[in-house]
């Protein structure tokens, strides 16, 4: 499967331009063949938008949800979008999957909180694992800072994890997480990461692009630079079950010795 990873900030606390740019993407991404497009952290509203996070969140099924539904229909491609997730009183930062025909397929909320603005901003979710079947592949979510934490990453290997979607806003300096430790945890746990980051000054933060797709044999596929842009890349199941075959990682654990982690 062709997916593509839309490297973007957007237009902080604009909703309805942001659509607008995502359904240009995905247009393009149609046109080059995708059937998947996934974009970065808060993409629909903006990161650093402070008390406009609150405002702007929107439940998963929320008018929002159903542009994009609108969008991926009407151009035949799956979306990955992240967005400031509204549930009553809080508030998630989360990530859902809609089908190539609108339907919604899965919904994420990151785990893993980074830093005190975004423990000022959202409530972390509870459920690490979260995946959908997407064009013979076994799709799964996580975001940003949950992809740093081994375990997460593991997990999703365990339970069939093919290609593990990371929206995220990585800030300078920590490039190495884009271009070393993505592609380790893809090889690591034999599976393809699509890692898609913001770009450029946003408030007080500054995004490094950088996004990429590795694959099981922790080698990129795609890779952004520092600058806004829609890469795209193939995810291949006969090279994935290949690779599994020859690498030993899952096969050679001993769980047994492994309770001290936990």
């Amino acid at each position: 499967m062709r997916t593509a990873l839309l490297q973007s900030s957007g237009r902080p606390g604009s909703v309805g331009e942001n659509l607008k740019v995502l359904d240009d993407a995905a247009r393009r991404a149609a046109a080059a063949g995708a059937g998947l497009l996934v974009t970065s952290e808060l993409f629909l509203t903006g990161y650093a938008i402070g008390d406009g996070i609150p405002r702007l969140a929107e439940p998963a099924d929320g008018e929002a949800a159903d542009a994009i539904a609108e969008s991926a229909a009407r151009h035949g491609l799956a979306i990955a979008y992240a967005y400031p997730e509204r549930d009553g009183e809080r508030v998630f930062n989360s990530a859902q999957l809609i089908s190539a025909d609108g339907t919604r397929l899965a919904n994420y909320r990151k785990t893993h909180l980074y830093g005190c603005y975004e423990r000022d901003h959202f409530t972390p979710g509870e459920q690490t694992v979260v995946q959908a079947e997407l064009d013979g592949l076994t799709v799964g979510l996580l975001i940003c800072y949950d992809v740093e934490f081994p375990e997460n990453v593991r997990a999703h290997a365990l339970a069939g994890t093919d290609l593990l979607l990371v929206p995220t806003a990585l800030l300078h300096p920590f490039q190495f997480v884009a271009e070393h430790m993505v592609p380790v945890r893809a090889f690591e746990n034999q599976m393809y990461v699509a890692y898609v980051n913001r770009v450029g000054p946003e408030g007080e933060f500054e995004f490094v692009g950088r996004s990429t797709l590795a694959g099981p044999d922790g080698v990129a596929r795609t890779r952004g630079g520092a600058h806004e842009e829609l890469l795209l890349a193939d995810t291949d199941p006969v090279f994935l079950a290949a690779s599994r075959a020859a690498n030993p990682y899952l096969a050679d654990r001993r769980p047994g010795l492994y309770g001290s982690l936990v």
